[in-house]
């Protein structure tokens, strides 16, 4: 016998559905709303803070004094040891030159003048035995010559006639008669500077360089003009030698 058609059918499957979101539980839907708020609220801040719009929290400066309390053994091992045995540099030597820099200019030798040949009229004119001081008028002293630079030439007129030791301390060695003849600027106290040889004879026997040599002693009135000395002008001096031929 045939088993009946409803027994020989097969079960049918149970078909799957979505819950709705009234078929939750209430608990379970306070929980998925909490956290989708969590998750809108992050996102929020999360902008924000990346857009700046809400500053960091800064930390206040604090007034307070630290303090390391650090034994002094170890605060002096700690210092470098170079910076107290570090030698200070020295300063550079002075170098002064060995030789000057400037040096003065070289000093030239004083050129005696050219010795000047006088005739015979004036060397008896400059012999001091022939003046007289009434030979000129109102007491003035003669003009005898010119110098090699044009100066001119009072006859001399001794205040003191020089003595032989002090002519004849300069005379060369074998030295012959003959006589030198200088000119001289007078000076205050009636002494002469400045001599130079005008002539001698014999010629070459340095008669002339004697006398010059020893007109340093010599005492001469300077020349007068108008009854005035003349302090500072020139006057011809002659100096004979006599006796020592042989």
């Amino acid at each position: 016998m045939a088993a009946p058609r409803d027994a020989r059918r097969k079960p049918a499957l149970p078909a799957y559905r979505l819950r709705s979101a009234q078929e939750l539980t209430p608990a379970r839907r306070r929980a998925t709303g909490l956290a989708l708020a969590i998750g809108v609220n992050a996102g929020l801040l999360l902008v924000l803070l990346t857009l700046g719009v809400i500053p960091l929290p800064q930390k206040k400066p604090s007034n307070a004094t630290v303090v390391d309390l650090i034994p002094e053994s170890h605060s002096r091992a700690a210092a470098p040891a170079h910076a107290s045995t570090r030698p200070l540099p020295k300063p550079p030597p002075i170098i002064l030159p060995v030789k000057p820099s400037i040096r003065p200019p070289p000093t030239q030798a004083r050129k005696a003048p050219p010795l000047l040949e006088l005739s015979h009229d004036e060397m008896a004119s400059a012999d001091l035995r022939n003046v007289s001081p009434g030979d000129s008028e109102y007491g003035d002293s003669e003009e005898v010559g010119r110098g090699p630079h044009g100066e001119i030439l009072y006859a001399a007129e001794w205040a003191r006639e020089p003595t032989d030791a002090e002519l004849g301390g300069y005379l060369p060695r074998n030295a012959t008669d003959g006589w030198g003849l200088i000119a001289c600027k007078t000076i205050p106290g009636n002494r002469v500077d400045n001599c130079f040889v005008l002539g001698e004879s014999p010629l070459g026997s340095h008669l002339g360089r004697a006398v010059e040599q020893a007109a340093w002693q010599f005492r001469v009135r300077p020349p007068r003009k108008g009854g005035k000395p003349l302090i500072g002008e020139w006057v011809r001096i002659r100096i004979e030698y006599e006796g020592r031929g042989g």
